[in-house]
This record gives C-alpha cells, structure tokens and sequence, in this order.
C-alpha cells in the first residue's frame, strides 16, 4: 500500500466511517476555457483532480459501490454545482421531479425560496434510498455553502468538503490526533456561545465585532461518521454565522485563498457588509466584480477559529483557517450555516496573531485567544 492509499483508507475509515454496502460519491472539477490561473495554482489543481479521481478509484476497489464524478469548476465558491453531479449524488429519479416542479432552475441559481426549499426537500427525502450513503468533495471550489450540500445531508447523506486541497496535507494537517482536536473544538465552541458579541483585534490593524444573538457557534472536527455529517477535511474550525446586520469594523486582508497578496488591502465594514475597499492589489478588482453581480456578496459571513495544531500552511485557505490560534472571516452566503443571506459566493480571509474576546450579556469579557495563544 502506497503513502497516498494510506491517506485514502484513513479518510473513509477514520473520517467518514464507511460501513459495508454504503453507496460513494467522490468528485472534482476541471480548469474552465475562461480560467487563467497562475501557474502554481494550475499545478496544484491538476494534482487535486489527480487526487479526487484516485480516491475515487480506491474507494470503488475497496467497497465496491463508489463513483468518480468531474466538471468544469462553478465560477465561485458557493455556487452551486452542474446537474450531472445532483443526479450521480441525489439520484436521477428526485432530480426529475425537481426539474418537473420548476424548482431546480431556482436551486441552481439560488434563488429559491423558503417553499422551494421545503418542496425540495420533501422530494429529496421521499427518494432517501437514492441518496449517496458518503460524499467526498475534492473540487478546486467549495460546494460547503450549497443547497446541494445541504440536500445531501437533508438525507442523512454524510458530506466531506476539500476545496483547494493540496495533497501534500495528507501528511500534515489530516495527521492531526482527531480526538484531541475534537475536545478542543467542543470546548472552545461552547466558550464562543457563551457570548453575546465577539471582538477581535490583530496586529495588521484589523479590528471587527460581531453581534451573535441567536446563533450557534458550532464545531468541524473532522469526525463525520454520524447521518447527515458535514464538515472540512483538514478539520479543526469552530465557527458561526454572525447576526446579519451588526458586524463593523476593519478588515487588513494580507492573503487571497491561495496566495499572498502583494499589498494589503482594506476592507471597511458598517451594519454587516462592506462598505469600501482601498489598496491596489489586483485581487480588489475581483471582489469589486463580485460586488457588482450581488449587494449580498458584501455580507459578512461568518467568523471562524483555527484549533489544529498540525495546521500551518498560510497560502492555502482550506488549511490556513484552521491553524491553531487564528481566525477568519468569511464574505458572502451564509445560509447552510445559520444565517440568511443566499448568494453564489462565499470566500474566507484568515488573519494572524488575533485576540479575541467574547463579551457577555452583561458586558463583561473574557479573552479566548491573545497575540494567536489560545488560552482558554
């Protein structure tokens, strides 16, 4: 057995807990025509679908009822995947009555609403035995922050995201001790809810609050072997979904998702969202872009906390947002995760050496992490 067959036997037996007779997906995603990625970038993505469809390959060989699945990469994380992936995953027989009832169209798009969804549920459950037993997403984009996803696991279905992953992590941050990472995940997380609002500070200048009434900071440990499971891999976040609306600040992004940037740039926040940018790194003119295509592209998302300590990898986001002692913000949708807003983008920004404080209903604080230290 190879290094990487390893790697493969540990994440569907230790992560995803496959069971004799479960039914695989494993997919990923291929470069679009109209993607000029640098050439580092290019590289690692060929890897990953190298990566994807060998696992993929490996879980047919070892449990029989497995399937690769590929596609031209969606246009941003958060949006939804092609149909051809519904149908290998939901099965062909919910996907025709989604498509039937008129709903689909508005799944892909995100714009279905509240009765869509419910609708699309409904039929999702009624042909459960159709639905994929475990999904293992290794596309380039993130398919976490989908109605897609959301179904899948609707149906008990257990659902692994990778996106940008590199397969070099194997031997890094997914040889993490799981069961440590997971006691601290909890324990950190049920500090977070404690909180009314949640404060950092960073060295680069970054300063943002956000008010948590009525959410639920929850925690990715990696551990997805119960119906319906959902997490990263590499694991190791406790995260919410702010209340819209109440987050303000600054934001000094130092890093893209899968580079560093030449320049900071600045990102000024007021009542939940964006309100200006300035600096002249090249990446302001995608967010700018994606501005424009939706006003809900500017919402802040989420706010997430690293707890692996075998993470370290700061040019990669998958695993950049998990570092021990770090934290991100995430833009755009947050709908699969307890929030409101629904948009074909969400993409996370982690900054270094933070302190966060969570503050109480009565106005006290307590410091969960200092200068990057978690200590709690």
């Amino acid at each position: 057995m190879t290094q990487l067959d390893e790697a493969y036997a540990s994440l569907f037996t230790i992560n995803m807990g496959v069971r004799s007779g479960e039914r695989i997906v494993v997919f990923g995603d291929t470069i679009r025509p109209d993607e000029t990625p640098l050439p580092a970038d290019e590289e690692r993505r060929k890897r990953l679908l190298g990566v994807a469809r060998e696992a993929g390959q490996f879980a047919h060989d070892t449990y029989g009822n497995a399937s690769f699945v590929s596609f031209p990469a969606t246009t941003a994380s958060g949006a939804e995947p092609p149909e051809i992936l519904w149908r290998a995953t939901l099965g062909e027989n919910a996907v025709d009555r989604l498509i039937a009832s008129g709903i689909f169209s508005r799944l892909l798009a995100k714009t279905a609403d509240r009765n869509d969804l419910l609708k699309a549920t409904a039929i999702v459950m009624e042909a459960k035995e159709d639905v994929a037993d475990v999904v293992v997403a290794l596309s380039n984009n993130s398919t976490s922050h989908t109605r897609f996803r959301a179904l899948v696991n609707g149906a008990g279905g257990r659902f692994a995201s990778l996106p940008t992953f590199d397969p070099d992590m194997f031997f890094t941050s997914m040889r993490v001790d799981w069961p440590a990472l997971a006691e601290r995940t909890g324990r950190l997380a049920a500090t977070v809810n404690l909180a009314a609002e949640v404060e950092v500070e960073t060295p680069n200048g970054t300063r943002m609050r956000f008010g948590k009434q009525g959410r639920t900071a929850k925690g990715d440990d990696g551990m997805l072997t119960q119906p319906g499971s959902f997490g990263n891999l590499p694991a190791g976040e406790v995260y919410l979904a702010p209340l819209e609306g109440t987050s303000s600040g600054v934001m000094v992004l130092e890093y893209a998702p899968t580079r560093r940037l030449s320049s900071p740039l600045t990102l000024f926040v007021a009542d939940g969202r964006v309100v200006e940018i300035q600096g002249d790194e090249p990446h302001r003119r995608k967010l700018e872009q994606k501005f424009a295509e939706n006003p809900d592209n500017r919402n802040i998302a989420e706010l997430g906390i690293g707890t692996n300590d075998r993470a370290s990898r700061p040019d990669n986001i998958l695993e950049a947002e998990k570092i021990l002692g770090t934290i991100h913000i995430a833009l755009g949708d947050n709908s699969g995760f307890g929030g409101t807003i629904q948009t074909p983008f969400h993409e996370d920004y982690v900054f270094y050496n933070p302190t966060l404080t969570a503050i109480m209903a009565d106005g006290s604080r307590l410091v969960l992490i200092e200068n990057g230290k978690l200590v709690i």
